[in-house]
């Protein structure tokens, strides 16, 4: 018999949990405390754009195996509950907010049956595992805790969920590895390598990778102000660098940087645990990677300032992409978008456009300008900012784009443009790290 599965918090992670547990044909009931939340998802509709997800949401609505309920007394019979609510920095310091993980453990901890198995999916700093693991204990002394964190690529979490690349279960007996190796049984059948750790060990997965990942970015980004200091070229000097296997060529496009709900907020929180457990210096040089991430922003305003006035009232500046990476819709602590705050508030006129994060963006900034069309978003600008790579930009024509502007200065934020055919159709051509 099938296990059944609850999936509390059906943001992000939580709605693409619960989809593709139940088409891998689980019966799950996913769970939140937002009304209008669960009666959007029941109807079929997800808050946010993931390719693909809506589709497999709808489908296993109609399977009857996926429903969604505000009701936690209907997750009472489950074998399995995944802890998949958010961990947001906090206000007042880099900490992770740990408010939404404490709240899921104390609603699931007396009504969860005996035998069953609570399982984090959650980001959360080293040692809450075993926290959260005492206090189930408490008060259900017949069920368990495991962790086993998520490693979702917005644009790609459907795929990387029902394919991931590796599988990492944090367990303190082999109960509740089997358990999760039942759950898991068509992953294990593809060969998915399965890491067996100890719960801090698993806690540290994910933000290691997360840091790792970072501090790659952050890496070709500093590489790319020395080439603009000496005269390099970046993406010349990546594709060197990234024939080496010990290196690779993966996350080395200089840029505007990283953004996101996860990556900014997860190596924050990470520094901030470590100097809680006395190892601070071992993480230092994670400040450093933040500050270089921040700066790269701050490298593309200085070059329109550059390009323009350093007064840059009254020009008009498009702005291509919002999301803070393509194939989503997601705008938390986009780079894209914050350079375009911060250069309307420097007085120009900035207008957006984005395929699909239009709206986010709006409600995060309402004031500034949006347009559903590329075309109509590029008519008269003085400067365009390509900041978020998506396909439909990489596609535009230069030689019609350049009738529809002012002035065809292109400032490639992200290196993905072809340079060559923007500069052959008379545009004013640059990108960081990229000086000719």
């Amino acid at each position: 018999m099938k296990l059944k599965v609850s999936v509390i918090g059906t943001g992000y992670l939580g709605v693409t949990h619960a989809a593709c547990m139940a088409s891998m044909g689980f019966e799950v009931i996913g769970v939140d405390i937002d009304a209008a939340k669960i009666a959007l998802l029941s109807s079929g509709k997800v808050p946010f754009y993931e390719p693909g997800l809506e589709e497999l949401l709808q489908s296993q609505i109609a399977s009857g195996r996926l429903t969604f309920t505000t009701n936690f007394n209907a997750i009472a019979g489950a074998d399995i509950h995944f802890i998949c609510v958010g961990t947001p920095q906090s206000a007042h310091s880099y900490a992770a907010d740990l408010t939404y993980v404490d709240a899921a453990l104390d609603e699931i901890a007396p009504i969860c049956k005996p035998g069953s198995l609570v399982v984090g999916k959650s980001t959360v700093p080293v040692g809450t595992a075993q926290k959260l693991r005492d206090r189930l204990l408490k008060v259900n002394p017949n069920v368990d805790l495991a962790w086993n964190p998520e490693f979702l690529r917005e644009g790609f979490a459907v795929k990387d969920t029902l394919h991931p690349d590796r599988l990492v279960v944090g367990v303190t007996n082999d109960a509740a590895e089997e358990k999760l190796k039942e759950i898991y049984q068509a992953n294990l059948a593809e060969k998915t390598p399965w890491v067996r750790a100890d719960l801090p060990t698993a806690e540290l997965v994910k933000v290691a990778a997360n840091s790792f990942l970072a501090t790659k970015i952050s890496f070709i980004n500093a590489m790319a102000e020395v080439c603009e200091a000496s005269g390099g070229d970046v993406t010349v000097l990546a594709k060197a660098i990234g024939y080496d296997p010990r290196i690779g060529s993966r996350f080395l496009q200089a840029g505007i940087g990283f953004g996101g709900g996860c990556l900014p907020k997860d190596i924050r929180a990470f520094m901030a645990r470590a100097g809680e457990l006395g190892a601070e210096q071992a993480l230092e040089f994670l400040r450093e990677i933040d500050s270089i991430n921040l700066r790269a922003r701050q490298r593309v305003i200085e070059l329109v300032r550059k390009d323009l006035s350093d007064d840059l009232s009254g020009k008009k500046i498009t702005v291509l992409g919002a999301a803070f990476k393509p194939d989503s819709d997601d705008v938390r602590d986009s780079p894209a978008l914050d350079i375009a705050v911060q250069i309307a508030a420097a007085g120009a006129t900035v207008t957006i456009h984005d395929p699909k994060a239009i709206e986010p963006a709006r409600k995060r900034f309402p004031t500034l300008n949006y347009s559903e069309n590329v075309e109509s978003a590029l008519k008269g600008a003085d400067l365009v900012l390509h900041l978020t790579e998506w396909q439909v930009y990489r596609d535009l024509d230069p030689v019609k784009m350049k009738a529809l502007v002012t002035n065809p200065i292109m400032i490639d934020g992200r290196n993905a443009l072809d340079r060559s055919a923007w500069i052959a159709a008379g545009w004013k051509f640059r990108a960081l790290g990229r000086t000719n």
